[in-house]
């Protein structure tokens, strides 16, 4: 797809947007429930139990501290500065085996998470690395979704606002074309070409089988390449029940979105075969809005949508003693963010 055609599809299909362009235009929105709550940063009290209500800066480790283990993948915690002989040591004695699965302890996005298949990988990590991380064992389960679970202070359950289906990006082989060349077919693989190729190098030059499918980013990231795609009617009362007994035992936590790899979606509302990798609070979007069915404005009044429980919930905290952030706490919470981020692309 040559570059012309390229720019107008990113123009054209505003999922590509940067995050800025997208949010805000909603300025105003988000300054009314400002006014409403008597602060800018209010969000801080929607989940007591986080740092910044789980805005933004918040420790993974400290997240996962929170959930049953039972529901999550083993995760050790690293130093940045820890010797890599040691570290792997450590993974190894744990019986965490290769792949496995690093990331940072606090990160965003999906900036620096990486499957690490030996240790020369896992040396070039944890030389890179800016900051501490996370080793996690591997999750077998090949299939994702994000729960968005909402529950008020003085309720004693919850309920799921939307579901998110995540396509890894992949390609699918015809029997002639190489892997570049099928990566350049799709806008949205072709977004990511200069990150696969630093990835894959020479590999790309391989022809895949006829309807071999070979999975170019592992993980449920849209700024990685994964699609979207709205799968909130799929909602139901037994789902609705898992989530909320999980949630329920996560003390300071109403407001956020649960990354979830499962077998299949029966037993996923069921309560088996499925494990937690992933927890946003006040800062994890409503991510089914980028699904590419869904027009701008009907993105924008699912947010406005959120940010109305986001606000109610953080004013019953407020009341009944939690704090917000102070202006001065929130500049410094942002301007931390913006370096984080800098840091972490690579």
């Amino acid at each position: 797809m040559d570059s012309l055609k390229l720019i107008w599809h990113r123009i054209t299909h505003w999922e590509y947007w940067p995050f800025w362009l997208i949010y805000y235009p909603m300025a105003p929105v988000w300054l009314y429930y400002s006014i409403k709550a008597r602060s800018l940063f209010f969000f801080n009290a929607a989940n007591p139990g986080m740092k910044n209500g789980g805005m933004a800066m918040i420790s993974k480790m400290g997240i996962y501290n929170m959930i049953p283990t039972e529901f999550i993948p083993q995760t050790l915690f690293f130093d940045k500065d820890v010797a890599p002989e040691k570290a792997l040591e450590r993974v190894l004695d744990h019986g965490i085996g290769f792949p496995f699965i690093a990331k940072p302890d606090i990160g965003m996005k999906a900036f620096g998470v990486e499957k690490i298949h030996n240790k020369n990988e896992f040396q070039i990590y944890v030389a890179w690395t800016p900051s501490h991380f996370l080793v996690q064992e591997r999750i077998p389960y090949q299939k994702e979704v994000g729960i968005f679970y909402v529950r008020k202070p003085n309720e004693v359950h919850g309920k799921i606002t939307g579901i998110v289906s995540k396509e890894f990006l992949s390609i699918k082989g015809d029997g002639e074309s190489t892997m570049l060349e099928l990566i350049k077919k799709n806008p949205r693989s072709h977004f990511q070409l200069s990150v696969l190729q630093q990835k894959y190098g020479d590999t790309l030059q391989n022809v895949l089988k006829t309807d071999e499918e070979f999975v170019l980013v592992p993980y449920g990231s849209h700024t990685r390449g994964a699609k979207f795609v709205d799968v909130s009617h799929k909602i139901n009362l037994k789902l609705e029940r898992t989530i909320d007994f999980i949630c329920s035992q996560m003390d300071g936590f109403y407001y956020g979105r649960l990354d979830v790899l499962y077998n299949c979606f029966d037993e996923l509302c069921e309560g088996k075969n499925f494990s937690i990798i992933e927890i946003n609070g006040a800062g994890g979007e409503a991510t089914h809005i980028y699904d590419p069915k869904h027009s701008l404005f009907w993105a924008w009044r699912e947010v406005a949508r959120h940010w109305s429980m986001l606000c109610e919930i953080s004013i019953a905290n407020k009341r009944a003693g939690h704090t917000y952030l102070s202006f001065k706490e929130g500049r410094a919470m942002l301007k931390q963010t913006g370096a984080l981020q800098t840091q972490l692309k690579f």
